[in-house]
């Protein structure tokens, strides 16, 4: 019998089939060490056969099968070799997503508890030791009147070498039970609500279907009962389901609601779990143990079977695109798991992308609304303040003085406030202090050199910079110095249970405040939260991304539906420097629907996504000469393509990345913009398949950013 073997090595060079002999008990989806160029390898059986096209005699055994019970399940394996494909990715690198870190090492992993307790009865232990060995005779005297004790703790009281001389005479039995490793979740009973005509209807809807679902429910609407009372369906058919979320932040609240609901169900995958609380969560669903996968985006590779439903949460989300290598979509992937399980796919939203959304306009996903909040409450008034006329008017602080105001009197009725500071990656900007007027498109990316004076009206009041949480926070302790001040970015939040811990304390106190950046502006749910404050809601507005109208969409609509969730009036502040931009205008109404007709007309008229194809080819290296050496090499193949296509390619240049260089990396990249066409996008990849010694090459359709 031969293997059909996949090596774990990260070379294009070698990203094919190895036919190896297998051993006697080699089955597919095994990991195995294997002979590889003169040293010895992981690898991984992708299939079986009788025959080989290779010699046979020149073909060499796999030395050892790594596991008994194959870790790559059938499903699993079929869903790395469609990311391969769909991806234009190494096989190994999608079966490493597959199977993290943690899963290669399990042995060392896996904790064990050790207990010990007596074989004998008291007087044949001790005829047994002898009376010269006190510190035995004290271990077997202290085992007889507990019966049983922990190894680790007897260890502690008698020494090592005391309890392990019992142990090893057959006095003592010492019996390992292993220990899974959970994350911390409060536990706490939480009361199930019962369902509004619109839930129950959406519920109604999603059971039992294999359809793709756009359920766009405005904030506080139920979404997350709704996705509930789906997984109980599922469960009570004897089937799983996997919950994804797009910020770590959101899981330990997501994670405590559905602990609640399906105790001893809930699994939980995320970044922030120690490499053993994941292999002990990855075991608990490998082992079928655990029937609900709940976690940030990997958690769609999760190895659970007979899925019932997979339910992408705030589907909008650009942490759903993965930015470093292996690139995939997980929308993708999480289509190709509900259509191998015949279950639905549920993509949730208050403020759904746009692709989604006219794929539900064009009835390739079938889509649900929830209107209105639960309790009939109402939506959170959302006041613009124009920063223009608070400079006029002598202020040229980041705060309005409605925002304090309205801050103070938040305050004054003990309730909670969130201020969101709009900061994304490099998002600082040049901006006019006098007319608003930003030097940056972000349609054409057109730059200017550094400003001294206002181009529109020639004024010297230049702002630059955007502003940051810990400046923030000093100034509002000294605003507010009896008011505790929680701040949460990527600084405070870097520990393990950062997030949680801080969330928990911003919750349980109040008065309070609590400042952050976009890791605060979705799924959080604060009954005490009355007022929110957005300080500059215009720094996406104008970032060098064709997307910004929408970001800033959904960020403030997002942000805004922190506020007034419980029986409390929620208000918010957005401050801006351009209030009478059309993306406030549509989002101070929660209107949705409008504003997608006038952003998606305007990509339609400039030959934006969802209307075109964007491909990215990234070329790095440690040698500027060679990256750009092979960024002209591939553009000049890409060229072609132009001449093949015609007036199909909208557009096709290379360029220095925004970034020129991350580290040691200097990276350059070519963009192409094309009408849809598989054949198109097939070609840049081809373009791009080639080995250059010392550069990296990757390649995006429609990247989420192009730092």
């Amino acid at each position: 019998m031969y293997a059909q073997v996949i090596v774990d090595i990260q070379n294009d060079a070698v990203d094919r089939v190895f036919d190896y002999l297998a051993l006697p008990d080699t089955k597919i989806g095994m990991r195995v060490s294997v002979p590889f160029a003169g040293r010895t390898v992981l690898g991984y059986v992708i299939g079986l056969s009788e025959t080989t096209s290779f010699d046979a005699a020149k073909i060499k055994s796999i030395k050892k099968n790594l596991e008994t019970v194959p870790r790559l399940k059938g499903e699993i394996l079929e869903l790395c070799k469609f990311m391969a494909r769909h991806f234009f990715l190494r096989l190994s690198d999608t079966i490493r997503l597959a199977l993290p870190s943690c899963v290669w090492l399990d042995s060392e992993r896996a904790q064990i508890n050790y207990t010990c307790s007596l074989i004998f009865d008291i007087d044949t232990a001790i005829n047994m030791i002898g009376k010269r060995a006190k510190s035995q005779l004290a271990v077997v005297s202290f085992l007889n009147d507990q019966g049983e004790a922990e190894y680790l703790k007897l260890v502690e009281l008698f020494g090592r070498t005391s309890v392990n001389a019992v142990i090893e005479k057959g006095i003592v039995s010492k019996n390992g039970v292993r220990k899974l490793r959970k994350p911390e979740i409060e536990q706490t009973k939480l009361e199930k609500h019962t369902l509004t005509k619109a839930q129950d209807n959406a519920v109604k809807e999603i059971v039992n279907s294999e359809q793709t679902f756009l359920l766009h429910g405005v904030t506080g609407s139920g979404k997350t009962e709704v996705y509930m009372s789906v997984i109980e369906k599922a469960l009570a058919e004897n089937k799983t389901a996997i919950m994804l979320v797009p910020e770590i932040s959101l899981t330990p609240q997501m994670m405590q609601r559905f602990n609640s609901r399906f105790p001893g169900h809930v699994a939980v995958l995320h970044s922030g779990l120690s490499e053993g609380e994941r292999f002990d969560e990855w075991e608990r669903i490998f082992s079928g143990e655990a029937k609900v996968v709940l976690g940030a985006r990997s958690a769609v590779f999760a190895p659970i079977e007979n899925v019932g439903v997979i339910i992408i949460d705030e589907e909008h989300d650009s942490s759903y695109v993965s930015e470093t290598n292996p690139r995939y979509f997980t929308h993708d992937v999480a289509q190709f798991r509900a259509k191998y399980n015949h279950c639905p796919l549920v993509l949730g939203s208050a403020t759904p992308s746009l692709e989604s959304y006219k794929k539900a306009q064009d009835g390739e996903y079938k889509l649900i609304t929830l209107t209105e909040r639960v309790n009939n409450l109402e939506m959170p008034k959302i006041e613009i303040v124009d920063m223009l006329n608070e400079v006029l008017d002598g202020n040229t602080s980041p705060y309005s003085k409605k925002l304090i105001a309205k801050l103070d009197e938040c305050i004054k009725n003990k309730k909670q406030a969130i201020l969101f500071i709009n900061r994304r990656g490099f998002a600082s900007f040049v901006m006019c202090r006098e007319c608003g007027y930003r030097a940056k498109c972000h349609f054409c990316g057109k730059r200017y050199r550094m400003l001294t004076n206002c181009p529109n009206c020639h004024s010297n009041n230049i702002k630059y910079g955007a502003l940051g949480t810990e400046r923030v926070c000093n100034d509002l302790q000294k605003m507010f110095p009896n008011v505790p001040i929680f701040r949460m970015d990527n600084d405070t939040t870097r520990g393990k249970n950062g997030h949680k811990h801080i969330l928990e304390q911003f919750s349980s106190v109040s008065p309070s405040i609590l400042v952050g950046t976009q890791m605060i502006a979705k799924g959080h749910d604060y009954p005490l939260v009355s007022f929110v404050g957005i300080l500059d809601a215009d720094v996406s507005l104008y970032n060098s991304d064709f997307k910004s109208n929408e970001r800033t969409f959904q960020l403030v609509t997002q942000v805004a539906g922190r506020a007034g969730r419980a029986n409390n009036d929620g208000y918010v502040i957005l401050q801006t420097y351009a209030p009478k931009h059309y993306v406030y205008r549509f989002a101070t109404n929660y209107d949705y629907t409008s504003f997608y007709e006038k952003e998606v007309n305007l990509r339609q008229t400039t030959g934006f996504p969802p209307y075109s194809t964007i491909v990215r080819i990234l070329v790095s290296s440690t040698s500027d000469n060679r990256a750009i050496e092979v960024t002209k090499k591939l553009y000049d193949n890409a060229l072609k393509l132009k001449e093949k296509y015609g007036k199909q390619i909208i557009f096709l240049q290379a360029m220095p990345s925004p970034v020129k260089r991350i580290q040691t990396k200097y990276r350059y990249q070519i963009l192409a913009r094309y009408t849809p066409n598989d054949d198109i996008t097939n070609d840049l990849f081809k373009v791009a398949d080639v080995i250059e010694k010392d550069v990296s090459i990757f390649v995006e359709i429609n990247p989420n950013n192009l730092r």
